[in-house]
């Protein structure tokens, strides 16, 4: 936790590969300061067939997926700096968006919560 989706138009991969795409939004993610480095998850799928409107057009969204209890200036911030560090490096590309939406910790399990020992801990 937190997972970060990012779905992007194939084309962006020319000027910049998944790796370095990934590695972007996960240093964006930890300058924010909201996340512990270790937990921050990152993947991304690209599409050949998608519509922008009425065009066809570069696209990059990040979908943020968070543990709830931030305020809304934290996920504002965090939705900023996304796309401020994405823009930096794709200048041309028309649409750079995100969103964050928000797990409830009264409803979010993983395996390592099966450890007896284990306590959950926001950064």
């Amino acid at each position: 936790m937190p997972h970060f989706i990012i779905d992007c138009s194939e084309g962006i991969l020319k000027s910049h590969s998944e790796e370095e795409i990934i590695e972007q939004v996960h240093m964006s993610a930890i300058s924010t300061e909201l996340f512990n480095k270790k937990d921050i998850k990152v993947r991304i799928n690209s599409f050949t067939k998608y519509s922008t409107g009425d065009k066809k057009e570069d696209f990059i969204h990040v979908f943020s997926n968070i543990m709830q209890g931030r305020s809304i200036e934290q996920k504002a911030k965090l939705s900023k700096t996304i796309v401020q560090d994405l823009a930096s490096i794709f200048p041309k590309v028309p649409h750079i968006g995100t969103n964050v939406k928000e797990f409830e910790k009264t409803t979010y399990f993983n395996k390592n919560m099966l450890d007896p020992t284990y306590q959950f801990s926001m950064p």
